[in-house]
């Protein structure tokens, strides 16, 4: 098997608010928008972020386990600059998440999270560690 990932699918609660998050609040575009069942968004070189409305979704895949608190699952979003990451957080609460405020990490990086309309969490990162540096090659590794 080809190590790697091409659709990172998450189920919503209500996909017309994901849409408006995405889309209209964190300004990405959409590849394929069915409204009513499915958003896809191209986020990397061969790689989709599926928004699919959890009845749909529940339809092919299977009922969804429900759990209580957050979902065991984040998302990334590395950036070149330590600046970046402050900047991106406040996108994110002008669209509409909740978000923390970012950290300085034992790892070296400085990260905050904030959550999409179904909570689901992502992750904004600077990461100027060896890691980083393969997803994000422009990297600034020391800031002035």
């Amino acid at each position: 098997m080809d190590q790697h990932i091409s659709f990172v699918t998450l189920a919503v609660a209500d996909l017309a608010a994901s849409r408006r998050f995405y889309l209209d609040g964190l300004g990405w575009e959409a590849e394929l928008d069915v409204p009513g069942e499915v958003v896809m968004i191209r986020v990397g070189e061969r790689l989709i972020l599926s928004l699919w409305d959890q009845e749909s979704f529940e339809a092919e895949v299977g009922e969804r386990v429900a759990r209580d608190g957050i979902p065991p699952i984040t998302l990334a979003h590395n950036v070149p600059r330590r600046a970046d990451v402050d900047a991106v957080l406040a996108t994110a609460r002008a669209a509409g998440a909740t978000a923390g405020e970012a950290q300085e990490r034992d790892w070296g990086g400085y990260t905050g999270y904030f959550a999409d309309p179904d909570g689901f969490r992502w992750e904004v990162a600077w990461n100027p560690g060896p890691v980083g540096l393969l997803v994000v090659p422009d990297t600034v590794v020391e800031e002035d």
